[in-house]
């Protein structure tokens, strides 16, 4: 058995998070990897902001204020660069990001980076191409999140689901575009069918709080095509997500730049929603391009693609049994035996 600690000093949230409400995708992560940490017999330490000392599903939980242990096995010091000094008696200290690492190119990452030399964790192949080669660090290691259990092992639907599209992305990500092509080339192609968006900034945190007005005006748009399919049901939590996607047909998202894994594509491929992408960030790995989903280059495949999946049941269940088969074959169990590799012998 190793100690791990992970410090992160983000937005507040503790193991009981993803039970109470909507969580963002990092955070959501954290959860997911340290519990299975737990499960293989770890003795796991998350020190963040959260309110209070408790343990959760077998991991210690406690305020980053009260400082950290004297040493650990493992330390993952999470995104933010004040965390990268302060284990200097760890066995192994990894740097986890998530952002396009451009960000570390500032002199507070990059002198620490270059004295620590942690191991660099990407959660994507594209995810790694954003930080220079050049740029100090240690090793360079990509481990993609998993995918979560109760998102897995489903089996193929008896009966097509209606026409229904969903949206469970940032609605800063592209979701005024969506919103632009669904009125103008989707919707007179598919009368009958709606786009149900679980998006808002309720999800995010005191992040989304900052961007709360930005958001609402691209939520107040969505508001104003009620009358064209367009239903904006909010953020919810995850179990209630979970049966929302079992009941839509395709999922639509453009992609980001910014987007270095897209869990939301990724957790609605493997119970089975097609998804429907264009070629930007990381959302390409997340897809089988003619398999489960499309992956296309310009507006009107993307608008093409949408309306075959909603109009054409044959493709529809091919792309749906397909999804189930082969995307979600990497969970949680996967990443966290992949970080428990990085422990030293």
């Amino acid at each position: 058995m190793a100690r791990i600690v992970l410090a992160d000093d983000g937005i507040e949230f503790d193991g009981e998070s993803p039970r109470r409400g909507p969580l963002g995708g990092v955070e959501s992560s954290i959860v997911n990897l340290v519990v299975e940490l737990a499960k293989r017999g770890h003795e796991v330490m998350v020190r963040n902001m959260c309110a209070e000392a408790k343990v959760i599903d077998g991991v210690d939980w406690a305020p980053l204020a009260d400082g950290l242990p004297n040493t650990a096995d493992l330390y993952i010091a999470n995104r933010g660069d004040k965390l990268i000094r302060m284990m200097p008696q760890a066995r192994r200290t990894v740097f986890w990001v998530h952002n396009p690492a451009q960000y570390l190119l500032k002199w507070r990452y990059l002198t620490k980076l270059w004295q620590v030399k942690p191991a660099i964790i990407f959660i994507g192949d594209y995810h790694a191409t954003t930080y220079p080669s050049w740029a100090p660090g240690g090793e360079r290691i990509v481990i993609p999140y998993g995918i979560a259990d109760e998102f897995r092992n489903f089996s193929p639907l008896d009966n097509v689901p209606p026409r229904c599209a969903i949206f469970t992305s940032n609605p800063l990500r592209s979701l005024d575009w969506l919103l632009e092509v669904w009125q103008r080339d989707i919707y007179p192609h598919a009368p009958d069918a709606e786009l149900h968006l679980f998006s808002g900034a309720a999800t995010y945190g005191s992040v989304g709080a900052a961007k709360a007005q930005e958001m609402e005006a691209i939520l107040d748009k969505a508001r104003r095509l009620n009358d064209q399919g367009v239903v904006l049901r909010g953020p919810v939590p995850k179990s209630e997500l979970i049966q929302e996607l079992r009941k839509s047909r395709v999922m639509l998202y453009k992609g980001d730049l910014n987007e270095t894994f897209c869990l939301a594509v990724g957790e609605a491929q493997a119970t089975g929603v097609p998804a429907v992408v264009q070629k930007f960030g990381s959302v390409v790995e997340r897809v089988i391009d003619g398999i489960t989903g499309a992956i296309t280059e310009i507006d009107q495949e993307f608008t093409g693609s949408a309306i075959n999946l909603l109009n054409d049941d044959d493709l529809w269940r091919n792309q749906h049994e397909a999804a189930i088969e082969m995307q979600g074959a990497w969970g949680w169990r996967q990443a966290a035996k992949a970080f428990e590799e990085l422990i030293p012998e």
